[in-house]
């Protein structure tokens, strides 16, 4: 069931209406059956990957809980005759069991993780066509790569010691399962959501409308832009357009995927705001920042800082890095200290490409982020001497345009390597942008060709432009929503009329399906 659907509508409905209608301690009861049985609209045959995750998070957290409580029974009870090695003693090995039981767990989710995204590798996908083990082949479990992030996030932090374990499996199973995420996330820390999805918050009148107007935007981006779009950039990844039509593909890839994969997240915050609950923030404005790194720190955020906390971090500081630092300082001493942070950044932007698939071009894109940011990160001493020789060039907003257009094609350029079947083709479509000046694409007739009439394409500059004035008025000013709260009058004329443009320009599926989100592949 996706949130395009009609069906969706009106099971989001009727799960407004039944969760502020039922008593405020039963209320996350209600919100788990619905989250189950808005997995099972996904089909049946995927609720076992849920339901493994959920029980072996639910298992492994407990044991620990209970390792620790037992600690600190122990402890308590024999402080007076235990000496300080020996209680530092007992706590390693307490530590030692549980780290045990956090790896188990993260290896059986994370191999389970493996195998789908694998099965769903070409040419794995034709090789098991038919055969015994063809079922594997059925598609990527909804939302499994947010939700075992997500429980897998929350095993850690429970060895780590800096949350208490759930002892109630029904309310982990609502943390795992909580349906406005499951599509597309936000990745959220067990700390800032269980307690919101237990509470059952009050009716707050201001809270639900703020929520549905975010729902409505994020229709907006979807439906009117992003899934108009979708027809050029599917003609545009034809062999015969390189060189400029290379280039356009990119600056139509980028605006459908952040219409896209941001429409989508509004609907998800949107409906949790009209619930009462507040999840993270996942974008903010990511296409105005001046480098790649401020790119990161705003597109997909809750991705970034879960792989920051638990890969990142622990490998930059762990003992190996930190002794094989220590080695290298006494021949390279500049390159030594900076080698934990090489290895982690390595092992981050890996990981992160991964995540998004296991296929050769999603490596290439994790380590070509990676690449631009430590060299990035490299020359900032010759970027201070330019700049001490420029003073005040920086201040300019002339500059800051220039950068802000040269992080959006260098991004760009990177990011679009996901729509091809092989790095081979990529790399060969990069070439073409020094061979091929075909810039008379824009005026033949070309671009008559690629599934959008005029119509369409005045549709798209009004929606995108429409788009950007928002985004740039919440960048200087701030909630655009805040800001029209006061003004009942302009507010509700302004809804309207966005909920008769998405009624009226919304495209609904034209040699392609609309109601499917990019990041349900991964």
């Amino acid at each position: 069931m996706q949130f395009t659907t009609v069906s969706f509508l009106l099971f989001a409905g009727l799960v407004l209406l039944g969760y502020y209608l039922l008593p405020q301690k039963l209320r996350w009861m209600f919100l788990l059956l619905a989250s189950y049985v808005f997995y099972l609209f996904a089909g049946f045959a995927y609720l076992g990957f849920i339901l493994l995750t959920t029980v072996s998070t639910y298992l492994a957290t407990s044991l620990m809980g209970k390792n620790y409580e037992k600690q600190d029974t122990y402890l308590a009870e024999n402080k007076q005759v235990l000496s300080r090695e020996e209680k530092k003693t007992y706590k390693t090995k307490i530590k030692a069991a549980n780290r045990w039981i956090m790896l188990a767990c993260l290896v059986l989710n994370f191999a389970v993780l493996a195998v789908c995204k694998f099965a769903l590798a070409e040419p794995v996908r034709t090789a098991m066509q038919g055969g015994s083990l063809s079922f594997l082949t059925l598609g990527l479990p909804l939302g499994i790569s947010f939700y075992m992030f997500q429980s897998m996030g929350y095993v850690v932090d429970v060895y780590r010691g800096t949350v208490k374990t759930e002892k109630n499996p029904l309310k982990l199973a609502l943390f795992v399962s909580y349906f406005p995420q499951l599509i597309q996330g936000p990745i959220s820390k067990f700390s800032e959501l269980e307690p919101q999805l237990i509470a059952g918050k009050p009716f707050d009148g201001k809270e639900f409308s703020f929520g549905l107007q975010r729902l409505l935007w994020g229709f907006f981006k979807k439906l009117v832009i992003a899934d108009r779009i979708a027809a050029a950039v599917i003609a545009l990844k034809a062999p015969e357009y390189t060189g400029f039509g290379f280039f356009l593909l990119t600056i139509f890839y980028a605006v459908q995927i952040y219409a896209d994969f941001t429409g989508g997240i509004d609907m998800a915050l949107g409906i949790s705001q009209a619930l009462g609950i507040r999840l993270q923030e996942n974008f903010i404005r990511p296409f105005f920042s001046k480098n790649i790194a401020e790119y990161w720190r705003r597109w997909h955020i809750t991705l970034g800082e879960w792989i920051k906390s638990y890969v990142f971090y622990p490998i930059s500081v762990s003992q190996p890095m930190l002794k094989l630092s220590k080695a290298a300082r006494g021949k390279l001493p500049n390159f030594g200290k900076r080698l934990p942070v090489y290895v982690a950044s390595i092992a981050t932007w890996f990981v992160t490409g991964i995540w998004h698939g296991i296929t050769p071009n999603f490596v290439l894109w994790g380590m070509l982020n990676c690449f631009v940011i430590v060299v990035s990160e490299e020359l900032v001493p010759l970027y201070e001497k330019f700049h001490s020789r420029f003073p005040g060039l920086k201040e300019t907003k002339g500059y800051g345009v220039f950068e802000i257009l040269r992080m959006f094609i260098l991004m760009n350029l990177i990011r679009i390597v996901d729509l091809f079947p092989n790095v081979g083709e990529y790399f060969r479509r990069m070439g073409s942008l020094v061979t091929t000046f075909n810039f008379h694409i824009l005026w033949d007739g070309s671009m008559m060709k690629l599934g959008l009439s005029g119509l369409d394409y005045g549709i798209l500059l009004f929606g995108i432009g429409l788009m950007f004035a928002v985004s740039l008025l919440q960048e200087k000013k701030g909630s655009v929503r805040e800001m029209l709260w006061t003004k009942p009058i302009l507010r509700y004329s302004l809804l309207f009329i966005l909920f008769v443009i998405v009624l009226l320009m919304g495209s609904y599926g034209i040699g392609y399906n609309a109601s499917n989100f990019i990041y349900n592949q991964f």
